[in-house]
C-alpha cells in the first residue's frame, strides 16, 4: 500500500493507494499535515511506501517523519520516469508537470495526450504516442487573472469567478467576469484546436482546482480527473519500487 503526498504553498494533498486503486484522498492546510498524516497512518497501517512531491520548501521534520515510518521516495528531476523527457531544460521541469505526464503515460499509453492543469497557473503538457514528452505552455490561471486586474489598476475591484457570466458585460463587474472567464475559455479552446490540427486522435485531460468550473464550458471531448496528479505520483512510486 502506498501513500503519496503533494505539498503546495498553502495546501497539502495526500492519497492512499492499493497498487493503482485510490482508496482515500485528503486535502488539508499545511499546518494540519502531521495530524492528518497520523490519522491516515492509523487508518491504513498496511502502508509501506511513500512518495513526496513539493513545490515549496518542506520542513525537515516532515521528511524525517515520513522516512521513519515508510520507505520514502522524493520526487525530483533525477528520479527515473515513465517517459522520455525531451524538455530542453529538464532540471527546471516542475514536479507537478512530471506527475501529470507520468499519469498520462500510464493511463493512456500509446496515445497523443494533452494534459491541461487549471490551478494557480494553467499548464499545458503534451506527450506523444511514443511516450515522449516535449513540453507545453504556462499561462495565468483564473484567480491570477482576477488579481492582476485588481493589482495593476487603481479602480478595478477584486472579484471571484461566478457560474453565470454574460458575454456582453453591462457593468464593471460583469465586464471583468466576461473578460477573464470567456478569455481563458477561448485561450484553452484555441490551444486545443492547434494541438488537434497537429496530432490526430488527441486525448485531452483536464485537472486542477478550477477544472470542474471550466470544463463544462467546452464542447470538446474532455476527460476531467481531479486526482490525476496524485495518480501520477503513485505511478512514479510504483515504477521506482520495481527498479
Amino acid at each position: 500500500m502506498n501513500l503519496v503526498v503533494d505539498i503546495g504553498n498553502s495546501l497539502v494533498k495526500m492519497a492512499v493507494f492499493q497498487e493503482d486503486i485510490l482508496l482515500k484522498k485528503k486535502i488539508s492546510l499545511r499546518q494540519d499535515f502531521l495530524k492528518n498524516l497520523e490519522e491516515l497512518s492509523q487508518k491504513f497501517p498496511e502502508i509501506s511506501f511513500a512518495m513526496l512531491s513539493s513545490v515549496s520548501k518542506t520542513p525537515s521534520g516532515w521528511i524525517e517523519r515520513l522516512k521513519k515510518q515508510y520507505q520514502l521516495f522524493i520526487l525530483d528531476q533525477q528520479l527515473p520516469q515513465l517517459f522520455n523527457n525531451l524538455y530542453a531544460t529538464p532540471t527546471t521541469l516542475g514536479n507537478d508537470r512530471i506527475a501529470l505526464v507520468s499519469a498520462a503515460c500510464k493511463k493512456f499509453s500509446g496515445k497523443n495526450v494533452l494534459v491541461i492543469d487549471a490551478g494557480t497557473c494553467v499548464t499545458y503538457d503534451f506527450k506523444n504516442d511514443k511516450e515522449a514528452y516535449f513540453g507545453g505552455a504556462i499561462s495565468p490561471g483564473l484567480q491570477m487573472r482576477f488579481r492582476a486586474l485588481h493589482t495593476f489598476t487603481e479602480n478595478l475591484p477584486l472579484l471571484e469567478p461566478e457560474d453565470e457570466v454574460k458575454l456582453v458585460g453591462d457593468s464593471t463587474k460583469t465586464c471583468i467576469q466576461s473578460g477573464v472567464i470567456f478569455g481563458l475559455t477561448a485561450e484553452i479552446e484555441g490551444v486545443i484546436a492547434q494541438y488537434e490540427a497537429l496530432y490526430k486522435d488527441l486525448t485531452i485531460i483536464f485537472t486542477g482546482g478550477d477544472a470542474q468550473f471550466l470544463c463544462k464550458r467546452f464542447k470538446n471531448s474532455i476527460f476531467a480527473n481531479s486526482s490525476f496528479l496524485l495518480e501520477g505520483l503513485n505511478y512514479i512510486l510504483e515504477f521506482n519500487k520495481s527498479q
